[in-house]
């Protein structure tokens, strides 16, 4: 067996998105104090500070879908419904967060800013679930690759750090704005406390953004499994 990687593509949209992101919300710190006289001010404050967020979740989606892809292809199991039901799911997600800001926008009160973080908890805990599911069963298929397979434990290795890495900054997200959603002087607004706010998003954005891209940096060739054999379930 030949270990699988990532496509050459499939690397390159994955390092530009998280540019992309780190990039958005390198700005945000950077025109801050334009984003505060931005009119209507609350809502579209609370829109400039969550699409990153969003996106971010996107990327990282998109890296889980693509270990589901290489475990699902090297055990012969059907792909099609993956890729769609990334769409659905990401399309679902910002309708949904598009909904709250409109809830937002049309009765700013304490319980619909609860709301808000709450759901960006609960997308972060999916997210954290996500990766230790597809990291989990990636991580499992390549130990039963034989011992002598090119690259077998440079992959392990990969896969554990990355998984490990996505998981824990996305429960440490999660927790943190549970604990901002309930305790008003947690909260992590950049336009309040903007020293905090951004230790908070070195912490659980910009740094494992960059340990991930450092750990995937070599660019492959593109994913080939014509020769690979499935893998039995046993």
């Amino acid at each position: 067996h030949r270990v699988p990687e990532y496509g050459w593509t499939t690397q390159k949209v994955f390092q530009f998105l998280n540019f992309l992101v780190n990039g958005a919300r390198c700005s945000i710190f950077a025109f801050r104090r334009q984003v505060q006289l931005v009119n209507p001010q609350q809502i579209f404050q609370h829109v400039i500070l969550d699409l990153p967020g969003l996106a971010f979740f996107t990327t990282y989606a998109m890296l889980a879908l693509f270990w589901a892809e290489i475990s699902y292809q090297a055990r012969g199991l059907d792909t099609d419904g993956l890729r769609s039901g990334f769409y659905i799911i990401n399309g679902v997600v910002y309708a949904m967060q598009v909904l709250v800001w409109v809830l937002l926008w049309l009765n700013p009160n304490p319980s619909m800013l609860v709301l808000s973080k709450l759901f960006i908890a609960g997308l972060s805990f999916s997210a954290a679930l996500g990766f230790l599911l597809y990291g989990g069963r990636l991580f499992l298929m390549l130990k039963r690759f034989p011992i002598e397979s090119k690259g077998r434990q440079q992959k392990l290795s990969e896969v554990g750090r990355v998984a490990t890495i996505c998981s824990c900054c996305f429960l440490a997200r999660c927790v943190m704005m549970c604990f901002a959603a309930f305790n008003k002087d947690a909260d992590l607004d950049v336009l309040d406390h903007p020293i905090l706010n951004f230790i908070y998003y070195l912490l659980v954005e910009i740094v494992p953004s960059a340990l991930v891209l450092y750990i995937l940096r070599r660019i492959p060739s593109k994913l080939k499994l014509a020769h690979y054999h499935p893998l039995s379930s046993g």
